[in-house]
């Protein structure tokens, strides 16, 4: 009986973390990494920096929105069937929303002088959002000198011979399996994961508040 009512109060954080995060994030979902990590690892303490890098790898390898993706991982973590479903609906609702709104309105204003300028500026920022969810998420990926050497070769391959993103994450892990037997053979040392010493601190809060 007890339970009910602490799993409905999880419940509805989740939903209200996720609500909060889908209508302030522009960009898509690489853009949106920042903030679920913001709020999911630094404000809640619900999964640890090193875990929400292994989410966005799996959320990036099947079909569907990474963000949304991302959310329903999460929530199914933390509270199974229902808690996938709380988040999923919480980062989708705003958006939803907010794109019947714009479609009432936008082709009417698109080519205004402050609109493409303000868009001018929001591309700016979504780039500067993905660069710090790279550079953070990098930080957990980066665990010895294979692993920095496979993050540039996979980068350039990126770049230059432009291989689907699940082929990559498919051909890393084979990959990396690869590298783990070769090392245990050769009696190499086996790191497969930063040390995370920081304490996790969690604090209520209301719709808006840390944003």
């Amino acid at each position: 009986m007890n339970s009910n009512p602490g799993k409905l109060t999880l419940l509805s954080q989740i939903f209200m973390t996720f609500l909060k995060i889908g209508p302030v994030t522009f960009g898509g979902g690489y853009a949106m990494i920042p903030l679920i990590e913001k709020e999911v690892v630094e404000r809640r303490g619900w999964v640890k920096t090193k875990d929400i890098t292994d989410i966005f790898a799996v959320a990036e390898s099947v079909p569907g929105a990474i963000a949304i993706n991302s959310a329903t991982f999460i929530g199914y973590r933390l509270a199974g069937v229902s808690g996938a479903i709380a988040a999923m609906i919480g980062v989708m609702l705003p958006t939803f929303f907010i794109v019947v709104l714009l479609s009432l309105f936008f082709l009417q204003v698109q080519d205004h002088p402050k609109v493409e300028a303000a868009f001018v500026a929001i591309r700016a920022t979504i780039v500067a959002l993905i660069t710090y969810a790279a550079i953070k998420i990098g930080k957990t990926a980066a665990v010895d000198k294979t692993t920095v050497a496979l993050i540039g070769l996979t980068v350039g391959i990126m770049y230059f011979v432009h291989i689907h993103p699940v082929l990559l994450i498919i051909g890393g892990g084979l990959t990396g399996i690869g590298i783990i037997a070769l090392k245990q053979k050769l009696g190499m040392k086996v790191d497969l994961e930063q040390e995370d010493n920081a304490p996790f601190k969690y604090s209520d809060y209301y719709i808006g508040d840390g944003i």
